[in-house]
């Protein structure tokens, strides 16, 4: 991999603790190879290949938040985002370029993609995302334990500031607490599972302004937790109660079972879902209370 990023192509931090994240719940598959390597072919390879669509159902959802909060942004500053566990900044991708998740599967898997070294992927994907930016970017800053990750994602311009930080195992760094005074919106796809109130406090506590969380959170893990968390700096938590959205394929017979039994046991029917062999995950949507009245969850959440 070249250089650590200079401005012009993001920032990163690194800081907190290097302890491994939570394990998986028994019966999870892992995939710790796959999500700190110097890019993200090996991401793209092995989750494509399980229909991985998280991403996908983030965008839409993560595209109209941010319109609904840039009339209230300072003026001339965009929106502020921090995208939690952001591997290799694939939601900013889908947030701020005219790209698709299908589009990144297929740039990261094709015959170009595999035959270049990172460093010249890497060259790549500056101006392949340069080219697709779109005209209102929002400000997105990524927080991952994964260094190589969240180092790539700064390099090809994706994130303006990246924070290599664990906070279940450590306080935040100084530079995250200043960087998290502007932030108006955190997003998640992937790693609720392993989160708790303890990576959310210290983000809301320096928050300047309201903010917004839009997670998509695993029907085998609870959220309550972490609602409990925003609930007690004044944000309410709405979820989706109309449909919930398809995660990936189980890679065996022993996850599906996991999951219909984690899903069971959590009061919900897997039949039509976990059952017909996908992980589901479900939208919670959290904002102060006049923010639910001004801007519906339904005008925020994508048609079925």
């Amino acid at each position: 991999m070249s250089g650590m990023p200079n401005r012009e192509s993001g920032d990163i931090a690194a800081g907190g603790s290097a302890a491994p994240q939570a394990p998986l719940p028994g019966g999870m598959t892992p995939f710790d190879d796959i999500y700190d390597q110097p890019d993200p072919r090996g991401y793209f390879r092995a989750l494509g290949a399980l229909d991985y669509q998280a991403p996908h159902h983030g965008q839409s959802v993560f595209r109209r938040a941010v319109a609904a909060l840039t009339p209230t942004a300072r003026a001339g500053e965009p929106v502020t985002v921090l995208d939690i566990c952001c591997s290799y900044g694939i939601n900013a991708a889908l947030l701020n370029h005219e790209v698709t998740l299908d589009d990144l599967y297929a740039h990261y898997t094709s015959p170009q993609a595999t035959a270049l070294t990172t460093a010249d992927l890497i060259e790549w994907d500056r101006s392949y995302y340069a080219a697709r930016r779109r005209r209102d970017p929002a400000r997105v800053l990524g927080l991952d334990m994964a260094v190589n990750a969240i180092s790539y994602a700064c390099e090809v311009g994706l994130l303006e500031q990246g924070f290599a930080e664990n906070l279940e195992a450590a306080a935040p760094s100084a530079s995250l607490l200043r960087a998290a005074e502007h932030v108006r919106l955190i997003t998640i796809t992937g790693g609720a599972t392993f989160l708790s109130p303890r990576t959310f406090q210290p983000i809301l506590t320096c928050a300047e302004g309201p903010v917004w969380v839009a997670a998509l959170v695993l029907r085998t893990t609870s959220y309550e937790p972490i609602a409990a968390c925003l609930a007690s700096n004044g944000l309410v938590t709405e979820t989706a109660t109309t449909r919930t959205f398809r995660q990936r394929r189980f890679t065996d017979a022993d996850e599906q079972r996991y999951a219909v039994q984690a899903v069971t046991a959590a009061g919900h029917d897997p039949h039509g879902k976990e059952t017909d062999g996908y992980f589901h995950t479900v939208l919670h949507l959290s904002r102060p209370p006049h923010d639910t009245t001004a801007f519906p969850p339904a005008g925020l959440t994508p048609n079925p």
